[in-house]
């Protein structure tokens, strides 16, 4: 018997993995596809990275701790995972995004610049934002290889004791005697413990928070920069941007791949179940990020590079659940991340090796709580 089993060994779940291996768990990571792989919210080579939160100033100190495990990732394994680049938070004066930024920089301390809209394009050149437009530049933004840290911690992990399975879909679980039974298509497998860290999957392995874990398509474009050198990592920050055509994210042009930029609910396709992802990406699909790139960064409308498919899971209020399966005392879950949660993983591993450990965790989790949907 194992001491905890982790489904879905994706950002969260490789990260716990490797956190639960570190502390001397006799840990089982269980995947359905490949570690990494292309099918639920950690592909697409990057994730942004930011201190300045307009989503709440609350989750600043995750963040911080969050920098910190990254950083120690790099070390263990040997390879850059974090670019800092600097960040841009855009929006009208007194929007949730600049309002909100503002904020959370305030109240922890960060250090920030508050720039107009043509100062902003003036300092930064792949811009072209109207004076109509606020931005908020915090120099500890950038963005992760997604990717590559996702294969990083199973590495770790593996490296330090965990057992990890790909290719095993897991089908259902249950309480037996004193342990969790997890049922696969190769078998059965025994814990003490068990955490759920499937994505867009995991409502589907647990019916109680299945209305609160809703997956939506989201669709990501790489374009060939006009003027490459103003989109580099050097001299383009990352952006998240709130605007009369949406609200729009966007990375600079690493390692050769184009200039990145998505959209917050894309179409607003909310789907049943993961498996109706349209996986292909059509003519609407590219229009809705072209609009935003001729508009404000028109310098990057050149050919496209590649356009890619996955997944946000949402919760009603777009926050985490990070807390005990409703009604179990050894089954946790992370889940909800509502397409801002990348960059919490290393944090993410943490908290939920604590919690498998009985060790109370040192973040305040309570925003996070399973509960909340119920009251």
């Amino acid at each position: 018997m194992h001491d905890v089993i982790v489904v879905g060994v994706g950002g969260m779940g490789s990260s716990t993995l490797f956190h639960l291996a570190d502390s001397g768990a006799r840990v089982l990571g269980l995947e359905q596809y490949g570690v990494p792989h292309a099918y639920g919210s950690s592909h697409g080579s990057t994730r942004i990275i930011r201190l300045a939160y307009y989503e709440g100033a609350e989750y600043v100190p995750l963040l911080r701790a969050a920098y910190q495990y990254w950083r120690e990732l790099e070390g263990v394994a040997g390879e850059e995972i974090l670019r800092v680049t600097g960040g841009l938070d855009i929006g009208p004066p007194g929007s949730r995004t600049v309002r909100g930024s503002k904020q959370s920089c305030l109240r922890n301390g960060l250090h920030f610049e508050e720039l107009g809209g043509r100062q902003a394009s003036r300092r930064f050149g792949g811009y072209d934002l109207p004076e109509s437009l606020r931005a908020i530049y915090q120099p500890d933004g950038g963005f992760l290889m997604s990717e590559r840290a996702v294969a990083a911690y199973a590495k770790a992990a593996v490296g330090r004791g965990a057992e990890l399975l790909a290719g095993v879909r897991v089908s259902r679980w249950e309480r037996s005697g004193s342990g969790i039974v997890v049922h696969a298509d190769h078998g059965s497998f025994t814990a003490q413990k068990l955490v759920l860290t499937a994505g867009a999957w995991t409502g589907e392995l647990g019916p109680a928070i299945r209305s609160w874990c809703r997956p939506e398509r989201q669709v990501m474009l790489w374009t060939e920069p006009l003027t490459s050198d103003l989109f580099s990592p050097q001299r383009f920050p990352v952006f998240n941007m709130e605007s009369p055509l949406g609200r729009f994210y966007g990375v600079p042009n690493h390692g050769g791949e184009g200039f990145k930029v998505g959209k917050f609910h894309h179409l607003k396709q909310s789907l049943a179940s993961p498996s109706e992802l349209n996986r292909e990406c059509g003519e609407e699909d590219e229009e809705v990020l072209r609009d935003a790139v001729r508009k404000y960064f028109p310098l990057a409308d050149g050919p496209t590079r590649r356009m890619v498919a996955c997944m946000f899971t949402n919760t009603p209020d777009e926050h985490f659940i990070l807390d005990r399966y409703p009604g179990q005392r050894d089954v946790f879950v992370a889940a909800g991340f509502s397409g801002h949660g990348f960059k919490f993983c290393s944090v993410v591993g943490r908290v939920m090796a604590d919690l498998c450990l009985g060790i109370e965790p040192r973040w305040d989790l309570q925003r996070f709580r399973a509960e909340r949907f119920s009251e």
